[in-house]
Formats: structure tokens, sequence, C-alpha cells
């Protein structure tokens, strides 16, 4: 580690100082031996942070919550939440520490928020502690995510620990630190109702209009202005995930944010042969949160969102409900002209082509790629070549090449712009069992195979010779696929 002077890195205490009532005071725990495994110098950039320093030991121990500068006031936050439909009052910051808020280059402020850094109060019974391979996972999904334009927490670094973390065998463990607008959630608002006190939700539902959605204070009712908001935020980053089929695993209420960002990559996966029903989490034994189910997951924890906010709504409740009902009914249409933007897109069709044409289309070829469990990924960029009269790849990803002929004749009659096409439709993602062979490597102690992955998929769109094993499907003997928390 280079031995750079230590430079002025100042926290705010934005959350901590509005919102005390859902902040604890607390200190990381203090790692025997970090050591820095990764670090996306640009995003330290962007927050000001010279990486040449982050390298430094005094830089690294900022990373791990270990050295914060004087002033700081790290916090483990307070949230309520549903998970898997059963509500629990007190979750927060179990294994995690905001550590404070930054400016960012826009001017932005940015919570740097560590996972793994020790047991809270929050904690319930587990030890706090985090381990190498689930957040180097995090870092390289929402590295993937980022560089597709998916609104997305951001992973700053990963340091190991030098500790060992006994889970089902002992593992290396790890700190993540992680960039986000914020972390305010629908359960956060949860928790706020449930304690019964009105000024806190009042206070809250300030916090999150002045820093996500200020154009909703200069309406005249910004609470429903606010919830108007996170309903429409949410439907595009949805919609976002189905169009490069994304499915996250954990869609519990303490896992949406009140920005639109997507966060806590644990039990995640990019979906490969196209199924509505396709599952990875390990924990999501019924499937609740499945592919195909991720809208109506979204609204249902949007409900949660209206049950928590109703005393700003109005101060009748039947009011209330009636407003919160009627803004709550508007997500599945944002949802699908969203989603119908997209997927015109994915197509390579043009604007004006009239919407009644292009969901039918859409809609039979999915079935199509269900029916032959098609490779997601692979299809739309093979279809780029079909659209410049070259058909037989995207045919012979087809178990019958026959199957698609006739919807590919109707679509091309449509002059699809192909070279649109390859701009939306991404070459590289993070392929299940790169992911796996990247992370046990990792935990190994080899980073080799992780930054060729990085350096895959964050240029998704840009083919690149020496890069074909990035772009193909999983081998037939990779078998069922199933991801973890890590807790």
């Amino acid at each position: 580690m280079s031995n750079e002077p230590s430079p002025t890195v100042t926290f705010d205490d934005r959350f901590a100082r509005e919102l005390a009532e859902m902040a604890v005071p607390w200190q990381a725990d203090e790692p025997p031996d970090p050591r820095l495994l990764v670090l996306d110098e640009a995003l330290a950039a962007t927050l000001g942070l010279d990486p040449a320093w982050l390298r430094s030991r005094d830089g690294v121990r900022l990373l791990v919550g270990a050295g914060v500068p004087d002033g700081a006031r790290p916090v483990a936050q307070a949230y309520a939440g549903h998970q898997f439909g059963h509500f629990v009052p007190r979750l927060g910051d179990g294994r995690a520490l905001l550590l404070g808020e930054l400016v960012d280059a826009d001017g932005q402020l940015r919570d740097l928020h560590l996972k793994g850094s020790g047991r809270t109060p929050f904690a319930r019974g587990g030890d706090g502690l985090a381990v190498v391979g689930p957040m180097l996972r995090e870092y390289v999904v929402s590295q993937a995510m980022h560089a597709l334009g998916i609104p997305t927490t951001r992973s700053l670094a990963v340091v190991a620990t030098g500790r060992t973390v006994h889970r089902e065998t002992p593992l290396p463990g790890a700190v993540l630190a992680r960039v986000a607008s914020s972390h305010l959630r629908v359960g956060s608002f949860q928790y706020a109702r449930a304690t019964g006190d009105a000024d806190l939700l009042r206070r809250l539902a300030d916090h999150a209009i002045a820093r996500h959605h200020p154009e909703a204070a200069e309406t005249e009712q910004p609470y429903l202005a606010l919830f108007e908001a996170v309903i429409a935020a949410q439907a595009s980053l949805v919609a976002r995930w189905m169009l490069v089929g994304f499915v996250h695993g954990v869609m519990n209420t303490d896992n949406m944010t009140i920005s639109g960002e997507t966060i806590d990559y644990g039990p995640c996966a990019f979906m490969e042969a196209f199924d509505p029903a396709a599952v990875y989490s390990s924990i999501d034994q019924a499937g609740r949160y499945a592919y195909g189910k991720q809208p109506l997951a979204a609204q249902w924890n949007l409900a949660r969102l209206a049950e928590a906010v109703l005393p700003l709504l109005h101060e009748d409740q039947e009011r209330a409900v009636v407003l919160a009902t009627a803004a709550l009914d508007r997500f599945p249409d944002r949802y699908r002209a969203a989603w119908s933007a997209g997927i015109r897109a994915k197509l390579g069709l043009p604007d004006a082509l009239d919407p009644t044409r292009v969901v039918p289309l859409a809609d039979e070829l999915l079935t199509l790629l269900h029916s032959g469990r098609v490779d997601h990924t692979s299809f739309f960029r093979a279809l780029a070549g079909a659209a410049r009269d070259d058909a037989e790849p995207t045919r012979r990803l087809f178990p019958d090449p026959v199957a698609i002929d006739d919807w590919l004749a109707r679509w091309r009659a449509l002059s699809p712009d192909a070279d649109a096409m390859d701009r939306v439709n991404p070459i590289y993602i993070p392929r299940n069992h790169l992911v796996e062979e990247a992370l046990a490597a990792a935990t190994h102690g080899d980073l080799r195979p992780l930054e060729r992955l990085v350096e895959a998929v964050t240029a998704p769109y840009d083919e690149r010779p020496g890069l074909e094993r990035y772009a193909a499907a999983a081998p037939p003997d990779f078998g069922s696929y199933r991801t973890y928390c890590g807790t």
C-alpha cells in the first residue's frame, strides 16, 4: 500500500441529524488484517476521494469503518419490512453502518455505507459479518447494472478483513463499501409509521422529498406527489430489470428504495433460459419473487408504502385510502409503458409504430422463447444479425429453428434498425457460471477471473475479441443454479 498523505474527507450526517430516532450511533469492528481486494477508482473520483489514498493503510481503514475522519457520526439505520410477506417491525442495519454522506461531482448527496462491518443493536443474533464471495458478487453485479444504465447502488470497494467467518464452512471475511443516493426504503416508512410518531413520519417524508423528489414539494399535496414519484421510479426500475432478465431474488419491502435504485444484491442472478418462473434465491422456495412476478411484487410493496404514509395523505383516513388507491392503480400502466418502450427498443422498431402492433408481437416472442428455453441475452443480441439478413445464429438458438421463422418474417417486415438494437441489447452480462468461477477463485486469493469478468460486463454492448466465453451461455453440465445471501 502507498503512504499518500491523508486528505481531508468530510462526511455530512444529515440522516443522523434529521432522523435521530432512526439512527443508532455505532462503530465498526476493527478488522485484524484489512486488505483491499477491488476498488472502483472512477466512482471514488466522483465522490472526491483520491483512489491512491484509498489504497493506503489509512484509506483502507476508512473503507472498513475503522478509521473515520473527525466529526463523522457512523450510525446503524433503523427500518422495518415485510420479509416474504411477513411483517417484522424492527429490522435495521444488523451488519451495516452508514458512515455518512458525501457530495459528489454533480453536487448530489451520496451515502457511504458498509456491509459486514460487525454486529449492531439490530443484529438479531447474527454475527454482523460478511464473507468475500457475496461481497464480490455485489461488486460485480452492481458494476454490470450501472453499465447497463439501470439505477443502482454502487460498490466502491471490497476489503478482505483477515478474519475467518463461520458459515457452512470457514470462509474469509470481507467488508463492502457501498454508495447510494440514500438508503431510504419502503421499510423506513413502515418503521416510522409503526412507532406511532406522526412527527417522525412527516420528517422522514420531508427528508425523502428534499433528497430524492424535490419537485413534490412544489405541489399542492407534496406527500401524495412523493408517493406517486416512488411509484413511477419503481415502475421504471422493474421494467428495466425485466428487459435485461435480472432477477432480484429478495424483493422484501426493506429492499425497495425510495430513490428507485436497485439495492441489496444477495440472492440475485441474470436469467439465462427464458422462463417467467425462474428463481435463483435459495430461500424463495415458493417462487414469490420469480422473474415473471417481479412487477406484481413491486406493486404489493408499494401498497405497503401507501399504508405507511396514509396519515400524511389526508386527515380523513377514508379519503387518504381513496387517494393512495388511485395512485397505486396507475402502477400497471406506468410499468407497461416503460416495458413497452424498452421492448420496442430491443426489437429495433421505430417509435412511430403503433403500440398495439408492438406488444402482441413481443408477447408472442416471449412465448416462443419460453417454449424453446432460449437464452434471453443471446437471443436479443443475435436478433440484430437477423435484421441484417443473417437469421441463422438466431434460428440455431431454438431446438426447432422453424418455430421462429414466421415470427422473424413478420418482425423484419417492420424494418428493424440493427445498429440501434446493438446499442441496447448487451452481449455481456454476469453469466452465472462465470460469476461462480470468479468468486471461487477470489475466495482462494486469485482475483484475475473476477477482474476479467468486470472488464467484460462494464462495457456490455461492445463486442471484443478474446471475450467470447463471456458471451456464451452456461455449459450443459452447469445444472440448477441457486444463490445465497451470505448471512
